[in-house]
């Protein structure tokens, strides 16, 4: 009976993180095919700048009316990387790669990431390895493979394309890498709010063609940069700090491994894509992989990591 009520919060916990980390993989997906969108009418550094002040924005205000501060200097080395990195450089060279391939492709390419983040993550931050995690990774990487080599018959695919998803590939798995010791000082809404500003700075090189841009695009490309930043950067990176002060970065990593599958079934419904046989069975087997990994086994080896850098500050954003 004493054993039951420590379990509670735990539990509790746990299906929060796990929402959280849902919302921001649905997300993220949509985020492939509205850059595939918006793209043809803004450039990758004006798109990318576009967005984050959108994100930023919003995340500035949500911030005041919570009343968040400013984040102790202690989180401060993480955020910047991260900034640099994720919101930064990642978010310009995948616009760009976007250009040259397809959703589907770039999706499978920059999810090279998760694999990337638990070697780092190991390396770095002392996160577990369970074979759990490691079968359920290399079953979704089939998955993305196939979902992969199913849509580049497609067409659009070219080696410059390629390079430029695995430059933000090593963004992004740097930059998480560098994320997670800043949630153990500050919240996930300050290290997603800063992260973007650091972001946006990166990019005002980029402020005379945005505005150039703006003044010919289409409203439907305008109004698909602000649903970047506000759904996709904001909510969506806010709701993944979230999640990954309460878990190890590598298992966070493996949940984007549903994202390929998503960005065939969104690309499907929003740009009329049939996705054949091949595609359905690799985005079956992404699903599966993350199942797997996340299963309780993986889990049984997730808290030793995760108590270490979250004291009071990591809960403060729930």
């Amino acid at each position: 009976m004493m054993n039951v009520s420590p379990s509670r919060p735990a539990r509790r916990t746990e299906l929060l993180a796990a929402g959280a980390a849902t919302v921001t993989v649905v997300l993220w997906a949509s985020a492939f095919v509205s850059i595939r969108s918006a793209g043809a009418a803004y450039s990758p550094g004006a798109l990318a700048l576009g967005r984050l002040l959108a994100g930023a924005l919003a995340l500035t205000v949500i911030c005041l009316v919570r009343r968040e501060g400013v984040p102790p200097r202690s989180a401060w080395r993480g955020i910047a990387i991260s900034g640099v990195l994720w919101f930064g450089v990642y978010m310009v060279v995948l616009n760009w790669g976007e250009q040259q391939v397809d959703a589907g492709t770039a999706a499978l390419v920059v999810n090279i990431g998760p694999i990337l983040i638990a070697l780092l993550g190991a390396r770095l931050l002392g996160d577990a390895m369970p074979p759990r995690l490691l079968a359920g990774m290399a079953v979704s990487f089939a998955g993305a493979v196939t979902v992969g080599l199913s849509m580049s018959g497609e067409g659009g695919s070219s080696v410059l394309g390629v390079a430029l998803c695995l430059l933000a590939a090593v963004g992004y798995a740097a930059g998480v890498v560098a994320q997670k010791p800043a949630l153990g000082a500050a919240s996930a809404l300050q290290v997603t709010t800063f992260g973007c500003l650091v972001g946006a700075v990166l990019c005002l090189p980029f402020a005379g063609q945005l505005v150039h841009e703006a003044a010919d695009a289409p409203v439907s490309a305008t109004l698909n940069m602000v649903y970047l930043g506000v759904f996709p950067t904001a909510l969506a990176f806010t709701t993944w700090a979230y999640a990954l002060a309460r878990t190890t970065a590598s298992r966070m990593g493996a949940t984007t491994y549903a994202v390929p599958a998503l960005v065939v079934l969104m690309s499907w419904l929003a740009l009329g894509e049939v996705p054949g046989p091949l595609t359905l069975a690799g985005g079956l087997l992404c699903l599966a992989g993350v199942a797997v990994s996340r299963s309780r086994t993986a889990k049984a080896a997730a808290p030793q990591t995760v108590a270490e850098p979250r004291p009071e500050t990591a809960s403060d954003s729930a």
